[in-house]
């Protein structure tokens, strides 16, 4: 089987649609293998003739492009956030670029989902199409050559193009990071400085378990101003807290999350833990479905996409 091109009648290019067609044995094995063209539609029942057509011509009009799938970390300090915006400094804007100058036109890519201005990943994964000849490899290591070091693509690999970075997840893991008391200068950009605050670790961990299991998220969310609202309930299978000296990280991991949820469901936290709130306030809060003043947003600079799940193949 190989896939040829359908033309208008008299030999103008009408319709540009794949088709696929048995060819005979008998012709040439070049033919057999390669053959891509016009099949004149004017010949009624009579053998088909073809033309060869030029590769630019094939290009254009048949989507050989590859599917890649990629995991990225980065830096996000100084950016503004994974998705690209007019202006620029974003984390898909410069990926996008180095993929522009590697394949020497605009290639976009799909995340997994956005991350805040300020924010980081170790386990982004977004994907792109286009063809490239040689092996993933070499994709990867033209990939890394042209990125600033705060942003590092650590896997490449081609997939099938059912597979798409976000819609394919099946879950997230986040991870929020805190430290009790005045932070070392090397590790303020990636944690939520507490100075003079100390933590009631075992209030938080009690308010955590109000909010595991598939609730309506909204009053842990932030508005995005879309047309098109998300779904606000979420199936929180995971957020725990644990200390280890003066740092405290929160575990957050779900099926999926609102705008801004992990830095709320942080700064909640955060504020039970310093007395702010009591760990019995919280599933009243959940349950109003309202976004109000009595819960906090937690700075960006702590919070890490960690990890994105999807179904294993067969």
């Amino acid at each position: 089987m190989i896939s040829r091109l359908s033309a208008a009648n008299e030999g103008q290019v009408a319709e540009r649609r794949l088709r696929a067609i048995s060819i005979p044995e008998q012709l040439p094995s070049s033919y057999r293998i390669f053959l891509m063209g016009y099949a004149h539609p004017d010949l009624g029942n009579r053998p088909f003739i073809f033309d060869p057509i030029p590769k630019e011509l094939y290009l254009s009009v048949v989507n050989l492009d590859m599917r890649w799938k990629c995991i990225a970390a980065y830096d996000g300090t100084g950016f503004y956030g994974w998705q690209s915006q007019t202006g620029g400094n974003t984390i898909q804007d410069i990926i996008e670029g180095r993929l522009q100058v590697i394949f020497k036109r605009p290639v976009r890519i799909h995340g997994s989902g956005r991350t805040d201005s300020g924010a980081h990943a170790h386990g982004q994964v977004f994907h792109f199409d286009a063809q490239w000849e040689y092996p993933a490899d070499d994709l990867l290591r033209a990939l890394r050559s042209g990125l600033p070091e705060r942003i590092q693509v650590n896997a490449v690999k081609r997939v099938a193009n059912t597979f798409h970075a976000r819609k394919s997840a099946t879950g997230k893991r986040y991870l929020y990071r805190l430290y009790e008391g005045f932070a070392p200068p090397q590790e303020t950009r990636y944690c939520w400085s507490l100075d003079n605050r100390r933590l009631d670790i075992e209030s938080m961990r009690e308010a955590s378990l109000h909010l595991i299991g598939k609730h309506d998220f909204t009053a842990f969310s932030a508005d995005l101003g879309n047309d098109s609202p998300e779904n606000p309930v979420k199936d929180l299978r995971l957020l725990e807290v644990r200390r280890k000296g003066p740092r405290v990280r929160i575990t957050a991991e779900a099926g999926g999350f609102l705008y801004k949820m992990v830095r709320s469901l942080a700064g909640a936290l955060v504020d039970v833990g310093i007395g702010k709130l009591a760990p019995g306030e919280i599933p009243l809060i959940l349950k109003s479905r309202q976004r109000t003043a009595l819960i906090a947003t937690a700075p960006s600079r702590g919070l890490s996409l960690e990890k994105v799940y999807y179904r294993p193949r067969k």
